[in-house]
């Protein structure tokens, strides 16, 4: 047994840690199984979640992820502010291209996409606000592990890299280059590595214009408009150059 699962606290995280995107809904014995606590203390959990909102019961007897988890989640300072601040340059970023806009910080050797806009002509995608992948697997990902510790980008590297579509660079000697590359570039298209039906234009967000990339600005267009991404580089610094500005007018009036 886990030192998590030895104490309360533990069981609860270990409870709501069976639930994602792949499982919205479980029963109470998918809970136990995938926690892998005794029936008896699953129930006692997920009993007290449910009494605090954490957890909501559906009419077929599934539970599923409460709303009360949302609203504590949604007021995560690192990711409230930087949207607060984003979103006003996301909108005139879609006004200006009708295409998906993303906002993704990362976390560890992850990206978390906080933010997205999405028109209803605009080409589906496979991430939403919250969903996590490897930081080397998308567009976004790869600029902020340009940017991140060398510890990471090692980590990164030397681990395997999944193949999402046929076209990922999964060659770490290739990678590495491509990092170099949004360095000295500031802007990186990112063609078709996390689906075949999407291409990626992706650039960092600074705390300021010289401060500490603290978030990825992407704008994701159908593969076969890919011939538009050329044209979507500066419409896109220029977003990214106004949140920098702004998180850095911010840093300086709270310093």
């Amino acid at each position: 047994m886990s030192t998590t699962r030895s104490t309360a606290a533990g069981k609860v995280l270990e409870v709501l840690s069976t639930f994602d995107r792949e499982r919205r809904s479980q029963t109470l014995s998918e809970i136990a199984q995938r926690a892998g606590l005794a029936l008896s203390t699953t129930h006692r959990v997920v009993t007290e979640l449910a009494g605090w909102g954490a957890l909501e019961r559906g009419e077929d007897g599934s539970w599923y992820v409460g709303l009360r988890l949302w609203e504590i989640a949604s007021g995560c300072p690192r990711s409230q502010i930087l949207r607060d601040v984003a979103l006003p340059f996301m909108q005139d970023l879609y006004e200006a291209t009708h295409e998906n806009i993303q906002l993704a910080v990362r976390e560890g050797t992850e990206l978390v996409f906080v933010e997205r806009i999405a028109g209803h002509r605009s080409v589906e995608l496979v991430t939403m606000v919250g969903s996590r992948f490897p930081v080397g697997s998308t567009g976004m990902g790869r600029v902020l592990l340009a940017y991140a510790p060398r510890e990471v980008q090692e980590e990164v590297l030397e681990s395997p890299l999944r193949a999402w579509t046929p076209y990922t660079v999964t060659d770490p000697r290739t990678l590495r280059a491509q990092l170099d590359r949004i360095r000295r570039e500031q802007v990186f298209v990112s063609d078709r590595q996390l689906s075949e039906s999407t291409v990626a234009v992706a650039a960092p967000v600074r705390i300021g214009r010289t401060g500490p990339v603290s978030a990825a600005l992407g704008i994701v267009i159908a593969a076969r408009g890919a011939n538009r991404a050329s044209g979507l580089r500066e419409p896109l610094l220029r977003a990214a150059y106004g949140i920098s500005d702004e998180l850095g007018r911010r840093a300086r009036t709270t310093a």
